[in-house]
């Protein structure tokens, strides 16, 4: 039990850190250093989980990475399901947080959506879409599992997955919003529907379906590519 309430908490934190930030700061290039905030503060936001919540869950706070866990062998079935489960939760919960503030602080700015991800970028195409969220997913996972591989990584592996999620950030913001992520997805988009904007739960199965396809192929990749290395 204590794995999954590190992961709610952990998952919480990253939508109320980076989706907070996008909501405040603003994603487009008319918004300035706000598209470069926002990468960063997810990516800060994994770094603070890593070394908080890593020892204890893995500090997965994300679906993706718990199908590829699943994928590789690394996580039985119980609980990936009850890893999605409090991953889910407390983006919803996160989500919820930011609605509260919003709107006890008449903070006008950004909120139908409240970080909600977007096929706008790309023009609406769902395949666009659908094949950026697996690529950047897959990049951002496969560097989870290389930089987990090796305990002598211990000190460095929560920077390097939170440089390779801002890293994935810089080019996915303009083009999806970046879910990498359905959780993080799920939790804005729910609060946004509850909130009067039912667009973003409208696209949502998109940034549900790209991640995990993502997530489970850098698991399979991975898994070829260490096997083929200790055959040698």
């Amino acid at each position: 039990m204590k794995k999954y309430i590190a992961e709610f908490i952990g998952t919480c934190v990253l939508v109320v850190f980076g989706c907070g930030t996008a909501m405040l700061v603003g994603c487009g290039s008319e918004y300035g250093c706000g598209y470069i905030l926002t990468a960063l503060a997810f990516g800060l936001a994994i770094v603070a989980m890593a070394y908080s919540i890593g020892n204890i869950s893995g500090c997965h706070v994300n679906p993706a990475v718990s199908l590829s866990m699943l994928v590789t062998g690394k996580m039985t079935v119980k609980d990936f399901v009850g890893y999605v489960v409090a991953q889910v939760l407390g983006a919803t919960f996160g989500s919820a947080i930011l609605a509260l503030i919003w709107n006890l602080g008449d903070v006008t700015d950004m909120t139908s959506a409240y970080g909600s991800n977007s096929t706008a970028g790309v023009g609406g195409s769902v395949i666009a879409a659908l094949l950026v969220e697996i690529v950047l997913t897959f990049v951002f996972v496969l560097a989870i599992h290389g930089v987990t591989s090796k305990t002598e990584n211990t000190a460095v592996t929560g920077i390097v997955i939170g440089l390779t999620l801002t890293f994935v950030h810089i080019l996915g913001i303009g083009l999806t919003g970046t879910s990498v992520n359905p959780a993080r997805s799920f939790g804005p988009a729910l609060i946004a529907a509850f909130s009067g904007n039912t667009d973003p739960i409208k696209e949502l199965w998109i940034f549900i379906v790209g991640p995990l396809v993502g997530g489970a192929l850098a698991g399979i990749c991975y898994k070829a590519l260490a096997s083929a290395k200790e055959s040698k």
